[in-house]
């Protein structure tokens, strides 16, 4: 049974090793390198790119990227429990689930440029507050922080809701009635017995949203104007503007770190809250 196992597990474990641990080799050979005159990599070996790591500016962009995604990731929770309870508890499940997952069926290009003809200084909420003379110059509701987290909860909400919803979908009714037979409240039965119960899709929804949350560029790169620099527009730009392979490639690993003990932290802490 156990050679059947492992027999059945080789292509799974081929398709890892050729497509993550080896890239993963390559990503730490090019980090260890020293930058070339005018392109890529040249010896010596040198560890340089990681002491950059290590400067101010640098560990502070590091951790801006971690707040915005811990913020993104807690705003779409809060946004995303009601939604998928409604959605668990309703006799539209299919109707309210496609709704959830429309958004898929268009670019997140195009989606992140419409919001941007929306929060520009001529877009629309601009316009309707200054036609109602509710304001007299435009509003900065774009590039800044801002704009940057609102792309980012509104591109990576469905991640949070559908986890959500497969574990509420199970839960018994008659949990939340027996609850209140015995005079427990709507809110105490919410902390009581759906929070513990919703605990695996937390978890899960957590790490859906924050992992590509931290290393997002795309929406920074748009909405924040090149005022909201987050690790992965960092690293896009030592690889192509900067030039600067070993520094890209370093950031690129201490990522992936970040990224692994997020996924260890994050359930943990997710069950020891709940």
């Amino acid at each position: 049974m156990e050679t059947l196992r492992r027999i059945f597990l080789l292509p799974a474990s081929a398709v890892m090793v050729i497509l993550f641990l080896l890239p993963m080799m390559i990503v730490f050979g090019y980090s260890v390198l020293t930058r070339g005159a005018y392109w890529g990599v040249t010896l010596p070996w040198s560890a340089e790119s990681y002491r950059q790591v290590l400067d101010t500016l640098y560990l502070r962009i590091v951790w801006r990227s971690v707040w915005v995604a811990s913020a993104a990731t807690l705003i779409c929770l809060v946004l995303a429990f009601p939604m998928a309870v409604f959605i668990a508890r309703s006799k539209r499940k299919t109707a309210l689930l496609n709704l959830v997952m429309l958004p898929f069926w268009t670019s997140f290009l195009v989606r992140i440029y419409a919001w941007m003809f929306i929060l520009r200084d001529t877009g629309l909420i601009n316009t309707v507050l200054q036609r109602l003379g509710l304001i007299r110059q435009p509003l900065p509701l774009l590039f800044n922080s801002g704009a940057v987290l609102l792309g980012l909860v509104y591109g990576y909400l469905p991640f949070m809701i559908l986890p959500l919803y497969a574990t509420l979908a199970g839960l018994d009714p008659a949990l939340i009635e027996a609850a209140a037979d015995l005079g427990a409240g709507p809110i105490t039965a919410a902390r009581r017995i759906v929070l513990p119960l919703a605990k695996p899709g937390i978890a899960a929804g957590c790490l859906l949203v924050f992992i590509p949350c931290l290393g997002a560029y795309l929406t920074p790169d748009l909405m924040g104007g090149g005022r909201t620099v987050m690790v992965g527009n960092l690293i896009q730009n030592q690889f192509t503007a900067s030039r600067n392979w070993p520094f890209g490639a370093a950031l690129s690993l201490i990522l992936m770190l970040v990224v692994l003990a997020a996924g260890r932290l994050l359930p943990k802490r997710a069950g020891q809250l709940l």
